[in-house]
């Protein structure tokens, strides 16, 4: 026994890490020890993939991003929704030039998304520049850049916080496809989930601003729970930051939804349109009382 042993506060029992050391280093190879219900619970694989255990996945999925973030001093963050597929503004000439030879629909969609080249350079500009303000609270950073951790706008938004030299984070899901995180992502603020629903809640616990980008599917998913749970209360109001009127107008008429009456008119003041950077900060700066 040792001097801490004998302490009044110390610990009686031994922590999981240890535990599992023991079970590495102390038994023996027979029939009982070689089975897999003899293994650790929180060791084995196969036992926490079970259907079962779903209720504990979500628990981990739900507690890991929100302890390692906590670590990193993220205080609030500055969420970043948008494409994956539209380019750069390197990358927008060489779209265009490999859909020549093409169908007419190809060579459209080709010449429609590098006209949205635009908004990846708003997107990196508006990372870059609230990334270079280091807004610090509390001891924590505020505004932390957060995006899905895929290319695109989200690459834009990484990558403008990385090039400000400051940390942001990646919150990547798993797919059938191969989808991997974008090489500016902060590593140890790199995640990966396999509930969409998580990932979902992770994006808004801390996100104290959102900007939204022209985008598919998943943005749309994104920024319509974002306004419902706004609109309906159970968040409460952020600034919403919608980048590109003429885009979201034409594929959305969210005028035509208030006059159908199936929401208040009130209910569009949710949005704040803008077409750059310049513009988002300032109104999530006034939204703060925060200098422009």
């Amino acid at each position: 026994m040792t001097k801490k042993d004998h302490e009044l506060t110390g610990r009686k029992f031994y922590g999981a890490e240890q535990e599992a050391q023991f079970s590495d280093t102390g038994a023996k190879e027979t029939p009982q020890t070689q089975h897999p219900a003899y293994k650790l619970a929180f060791r084995d694989t196969d036992f926490m993939l079970r259907d079962e255990l779903r209720p504990v996945r979500f628990q981990l999925e739900l507690l890991k991003p929100e302890m390692l973030l906590d670590e990193a001093g993220v205080g609030s963050t500055l969420v970043m929704y948008g494409s994956a597929r539209i380019p750069s503004s390197e990358e927008a000439e060489a779209l265009v030039k490999a859909a020549e030879g093409k169908d007419e629909y190809e060579q459209k969609v080709a010449a429609n998304l590098a006209a949205k080249a635009k908004y990846y350079d708003e997107a990196y500009k508006l990372a870059k520049m609230v990334s270079q303000k280091a807004i610090i609270e509390d001891g924590k950073r505020q505004f932390v850049i957060t995006t899905g951790g895929g290319p695109s706008i989200m690459e834009a938004g990484n990558r403008g916080a990385s090039d400000a030299g400051v940390e942001s984070i990646g919150l990547n899901i798993v797919l059938p496809h191969e989808q991997a995180p974008n090489s500016y992502v902060t590593p140890h603020l790199s995640f990966q989930f396999h509930y969409f629903a998580l990932r979902k809640m992770h994006f808004l616990l801390r996100a104290r601003a959102v900007a939204v980008f022209p985008g598919g599917f998943g943005t749309f998913d994104e920024f319509f729970e974002l306004l419902t749970l706004i609109q309906t209360g159970k968040m409460k109001p952020i600034p919403i930051i919608l980048f590109g009127k003429d885009f979201w107008t034409r594929v959305v008429d969210f005028e035509a939804i208030a006059e159908e009456g199936t929401i208040s008119r009130r209910d569009l003041d949710l949005i704040h349109w803008c077409e750059t950077a310049e513009e988002a900060w300032c109104e999530i700066a006034d939204f703060y009382d925060l200098s422009c």
